[in-house]
Formats: C-alpha cells, structure tokens, sequence
C-alpha cells in the first residue's frame, strides 16, 4: 500500500528560475512522511513514529522542474525495508499530466532511512512490535545497494563557510531540523562559487539546477552562538555537470556530509548544455580556501 499526500505550493517555495528550489523539496517530503506516519502508526501514541524519528541519510533524485503553476503537487511516500532499529521510505513527487512512460509527470523521487529516537536520552532506539506491524502494511521490498558512506572533504583545498544558525532552525527537541542541511549546503555551495567568480572579470555564472542530493546524518547540530564550519570542494566536472562534495563540522567533529550533482542548462530550455570554456577551466583549477 502506498500512502499519497496532496502538498500545496507556496510562492515563497519558488528560485530565481521560477522553479520550486531543491531545499523546498525536502521540507514537501517532511511533510509527506509526517502525514504517512500519522495516518498509519499504531494507536494511541501516533507521535512516537510520526515525530519519534531522526533522518539518517536522505537520497534525492530531481526528475523535472515544478513551476507554481497549480495550487497542490501528490506525493506518494511507501516503505522499503525495515531494519531492527530502522526503516527506509521511497517518494514520488508527481502530478497527474500523462506522459508515455507512466502516465505522470514526476518532479523527484527520493529515498530516507530513518531510526526511531528517545530524544530524552539522544539514543535511538528498536522498532516495536506495533509499529512494525504499521509499517508492514505500507511495505513494497526492495533489493537495495547499502550506500558507500560519503567521503571527508580535504579541507586545505576546500572553501570555509561559517554557518550561523538561527533559533527557527531548530525543532521541539533543540535540534536542527533535517531540511535546514539542505539549506546549509546550499549556502556553502553558493559562496564556494562567488569566490570562484570573485576575481575574474567579464565571466558569467552559468545557469545550474541540481540533479541529486545525497546527505549522511552523523551527530545533531544544536542552537549555539558559535558558527559551525562548512568546507566544500569540487570534486568533479564533467562535460555538462560538475560535483560538489561538502561537510558541516564542530572543530575535527563531522556532523554532515553531503554530494551535489550539479547540471548546467540553457535557461529558456532547460536542456543540458556545457558551460563556457573559460567556466569550465576555472571549476578544474584547485579549489578556493578559506
């Protein structure tokens, strides 16, 4: 059984391209999951697997872009396995406008593993019984390659980004909530290429969309007044996309890692196209530092 949520769109969701922005899209699978959980947990104590979980990894693949063109996108959210202490959720961002492939358009398709937390403690804890058998009714099993972890950034060729975060960050428990990584990285991500462009004249930033995100969740990021640091680096650049690996620290401790896909586009098509020479040379020289 698959459990589908209609999402409405907001206009603050959209980028300067008119597209839902990649980080929006998280948030949208929050949202989805929480009404899946909700819908679908064991009674009476429906927090406990809605709201009593940590993201451990996010997989997101971006399909096509969403314009504000319709007052609600569908998402269809299921489960793919479940693990002792842990279960894994796919996702379907679509709409119902037919294509030949399958009769939608999708926007995403994403993949989460998530554990069930005491945050009394800040331990994670077993799957009971209850919610095992909750699960199982939204269960589709799928052969799944464990994902390699993703690598550490080397950090005396990566740029540094003082990452400040704010009070509305944070969720009920003083964590920074999941879909504000995705904003993190993509701030680092910014001011990575704004260095890159800083001292050159005359050379335009190319029009980029991301292709797919994939984040490791290692120790929470709390509220503090002290920034955290973000070091990223470009660790590939291909014909027509480029890759961008990052990590959020505390001093020598990781608490995130992340790897951007980035693709570069004609604006007015969208369609893949490489970048200027002179671009693409600047991405392969070493990376900015500090």
């Amino acid at each position: 059984m698959r459990h589908v949520y209609e999402c409405p769109l907001r206009w603050a969701d959209l980028d300067l391209q008119g597209h839902v922005n990649n980080v929006v899209y998280v948030d949208y699978l929050q949202e989805a999951r929480v009404d899946m959980l909700r819908t679908h947990a064991p009674e009476p104590r429906t927090e406990d697997l809605a709201e009593g979980v940590v993201v451990v990894r996010h997989e997101v693949s971006y399909r096509a872009p969403l314009h504000y063109l319709r007052a609600s996108v569908k998402i269809e959210s299921w489960v793919t396995e479940i693990r002792a202490a842990s279960f894994t959720m796919a996702y379907e961002v679509f709409d119902d406008a037919p294509d030949e492939e399958s009769g939608r358009t999708v926007y995403l398709r994403a993949s989460t593993v998530l554990t069930p937390y005491v945050f009394a403690t800040e331990r994670p804890r077993r799957i009971s019984p209850e919610e095992r058998e909750a699960l199982t009714r939204l269960l589709e099993p799928v052969e799944r390659v464990r994902p390699v972890p993703l690598a550490p950034v080397e950090r005396e060729r990566a740029n540094h980004y003082r990452l400040h975060v704010r009070f509305s960050d944070v969720d009920v428990y003083g964590h920074v909530n999941n879909v504000k990584y995705f904003e993190y990285f993509q701030e680092a991500r910014i001011r990575l290429h704004a260095r890159l462009l800083r001292d050159v004249e005359g050379l335009a930033h190319p029009t980029m969309v991301v292709a797919q995100t994939d984040v490791d969740y290692r120790v929470p990021i709390m509220f503090r007044p002290e920034p955290y640091d973000v070091w990223s680096r470009i660790v590939r650049v291909g014909e027509r996309s480029m890759t961008v690996e990052a990590e959020i620290c505390d001093g020598d401790v990781v608490l995130s890692r992340a790897r951007v896909v980035m693709v570069f586009v004609e604006p007015v098509t969208g369609r893949a196209v490489a970048p200027d020479p002179a671009y693409r040379e600047l991405l392969l020289s070493p990376s900015p530092t500090r």
